[in-house]
C-alpha cells in the first residue's frame, strides 16, 4: 500500500466475512453497502445483517441504504437505520425512481442531526443542491458515482474537481468517489483531493500489492499465462512436430 495516499479507503460490499477480514486488516477506514450488493451476497434479513455489522464493526463509519421509493416511508426507514448505532450513516438516493428530488427529506433528516450518505449523485447540479442542504454541524458523505460517469463516455475528472470545490465549502461534507472501476481510480481521487473512495475487495487486494516494478508485473503476467496453459493442456504442436528437426 502507498502510505503517501491521503484519500480514505472504504470497502464496498455486503459479504460479512469479507467485511470482517478488511476490518481486522486495518486497511480500510469505513464500509458502504447497498441493496444490489446485499442481493449478490445472499443477505435475506436486512435488519439482522445491519445489526451484526454494527456489533462487530463498532468504531468505523458504516453506510446502510433505505429501501423505500416514497419519501414518507423513506423517512421512517431512516429513523430505524439511525437507531442501529452512532457510527451509522443513512444512505439516501438523490432521487426516487420517479425522478423526484430527495432534497426536502435530506433537509428534514439534517435538522434531526442524522449523518447521511447521499448516493447515486452524477451531476454537478445534484452536488450543489446536496451540499446546500447539509447541516455543517453534522458529518455527512456526498457520493458521486465517478465510475458511472465514465461508463457514459464522459470524463469524470472535471465533475470530481468541481465536487471537491463544492464539498470543501461546507464543513462536515465529505466527498466520496463511488463506483471505482480500477486501482488507478484511487490515485486519481487522491490527486484531486477527494476525501473517500469506495473499493471492491478485488481492488483492495491489488492495493495491498502496490510497489512492484513493471518488469515484475510483466513477468507475473507471463507466469499467469503459462499456468493457465499447463492447467488447460493446450497444445499447438504434436509431440512429433516438437521432436522433429
Amino acid at each position: 500500500m502507498d502510505h503517501n495516499l491521503h484519500v480514505k479507503i472504504y470497502a464496498d460490499g455486503a459479504d460479512i466475512d469479507d467485511m470482517l477480514d478488511a476490518y481486522r486488516s486495518g486497511f480500510v477506514s469505513g464500509f458502504t453497502t447497498n441493496p444490489t450488493l446485499m442481493k449478490r451476497a445472499g443477505v435475506t434479513d436486512y435488519v439482522a445483517f445491519a445489526r451484526e455489522v454494527v456489533e462487530k464493526i463498532p468504531d468505523l463509519p458504516l453506510s446502510f441504504e433505505v429501501f423505500a421509493d416514497d419519501f414518507t416511508t423513506m423517512e421512517k426507514e431512516a429513523e430505524k437505520i439511525h437507531s442501529f448505532g452512532k457510527n451509522v450513516f443513512i444512505k439516501i438516493p438523490i432521487t426516487n425512481t420517479k425522478g423526484e428530488s430527495s432534497i426536502p427529506l435530506i433537509r428534514k433528516l439534517q435538522d434531526k442531526g442524522y449523518s447521511l450518505n447521499i448516493t447515486a449523485i452524477l451531476t454537478t447540479k445534484q452536488v450543489e443542491e446536496t451540499v446546500d442542504a447539509l447541516n455543517p454541524d453534522v458529518e455527512n458523505i456526498v457520493s458521486v458515482f465517478a465510475g458511472r460517469i465514465a461508463d457514459s463516455g464522459r470524463d469524470p475528472i472535471p465533475y470530481m474537481k468541481k465536487a471537491v470545490e463544492l464539498c470543501n465549502q461546507k464543513k462536515g461534507a465529505h466527498l466520496l468517489w463511488a463506483s471505482s472501476r480500477e486501482l488507478f481510480n484511487v490515485y486519481e481521487a487522491d490527486r484531486l483531493g477527494v476525501a473517500i473512495i469506495t473499493c471492491t475487495p478485488a481492488i483492495i487486494e491489488k492495493l495491498k500489492k502496490v510497489g512492484k516494478t513493471l518488469e515484475q508485473v510483466s513477468l507475473d503476467t507471463v507466469k499467469g499465462f503459462n499456468k493457465d496453459i499447463q492447467s488447460l493442456g493446450y497444445t499447438i504442436l504434436t509431440e512429433e512436430e516438437i521432436s522433429s528437426k
